[in-house]
């Protein structure tokens, strides 16, 4: 993989790099980042030729944001690719109050503020402004909705899908590409189904999909990957260790991986190991084989972890492991495999 590939998205025309950097750990994800780490790590991002990155208001309730602003402010803005997030308005705390330690949602110490989900039309156009402010750039390039879904939801995603629909959300997606504020509209989401039904409502130009087609997982294949290559919109592939198991930390979906899970993923890293391949390694490049992926992002915390995905997202991979993979079962035989790629350049 070349770390300066790029794939146009077919709707927007936007190039997006094959490889970005995901910025959660930027607002303090489960332990706080310090500053001096976050400015070094999107400098050794930079460096490396990395020309997309993502946030979100929600990582550490607009701390991501205003230090990714910083580190990018003085870069050519026509240089890299950024997308942030609507659908949460961070609100003050009572009084200015902080948060010592790491809260409900895992953020660490964040700023003294905590998010209020708004998916209506003028929710998404406040948002839109004040992460503007925050990230102290004029322009977005890719704008998602994040964390619409009856998985995130529950009982209330009927409100917050009426916000979207009936409310107008979508509208003012479609608004603010219209009048050239942001280049890309699409999803940011956990759930591919709530993805499927966005496309019967607005004409998206990307989605990104956390976890869901993954080395682990490939329930998305069909119908949602299916119908994203019929329609030109594409997908960024995030979530790619499915919280961390097929990196080797045990996590899957947030929480302790069941013993089902485990057992899969020692399957897939026994493969691995008797082909002299890392499971990361894998993990990393396989979504990437589907010609619906237009790109995928991932989260480090430092500039020495993002070193180590570098090398893992241009490992030699040799054909005969993705073959292994799909003759146990491990793999969807429908899935397309980097070799298959490969062989048709």
């Amino acid at each position: 993989m070349n770390l300066t590939d790029r794939h146009t998205l077919p709707r927007s025309g936007l190039s997006l790099p094959v490889i970005g950097l995901g910025c959660a750990q930027l607002g303090g994800l489960y332990r706080p980042t310090d500053p001096a780490e976050a400015d070094s790590l999107v400098a050794a991002a930079w460096e490396a030729g990395i020309r997309y990155f993502d946030t979100a208001p929600y990582y550490g309730y607009g701390r991501s944001e205003r230090r990714l602003g910083a580190a990018l402010c003085d870069r050519p803005r026509d240089g890299f690719v950024l997308s942030t997030k609507v659908g949460r308005l961070i609100r003050p705390n009572a009084g200015g109050a902080r948060t010592s330690g790491v809260d409900a949602n895992g953020w660490a110490e964040p700023l003294p503020f905590h998010p209020v989900y708004d998916y209506s039309r003028d929710g998404i156009l406040r948002s839109v402004e004040d992460s503007l402010q925050r990230l102290g750039l004029a322009r977005i390039d890719i704008l998602y909705v994040h964390d619409i879904g009856r998985v995130t939801h529950g009982d209330a995603h009927a409100h917050h899908w009426d916000a979207l629909t009936r409310g107008g959300g979508f509208r003012a997606l479609e608004e603010l590409r219209r009048d050239g504020a942001v280049s890309a509209i699409g999803l940011g989401v956990n759930e591919w189904e709530v993805a499927l039904d966005a496309m019967d409502e607005v004409d998206l130009d990307c989605t990104m999909l956390a976890g869901r087609y993954t080395l682990l997982e490939q329930t998305s294949l069909s119908p949602f990957l299916e119908r994203c290559l019929a329609t030109g919109m594409r997908v960024v592939a995030a979530g790619v260790f499915n919280s961390g198991i097929l990196a080797g930390n045990g996590k899957f979906n947030y929480a302790d991986a069941p013993p089902e899970t485990v057992a899969r993923v020692e399957a897939l890293a026994t493969a691995c190991r008797e082909f002299a391949v890392e499971l990361p390694a894998a993990a990393l490049q396989f979504p990437l084989a589907h010609p619906a992926v237009a790109s995928c992002v991932t989260g480090v915390r430092n500039a020495g972890q993002l070193a180590t995905n570098l090398a893992w997202a241009q490992a030699s991979i040799p054909a005969a492991l993705w073959q292994a993979l799909k003759s146990r079962g491990l793999l969807d035989e429908a899935a397309p495999i980097p070799a298959a790629i490969v062989a048709e350049a």
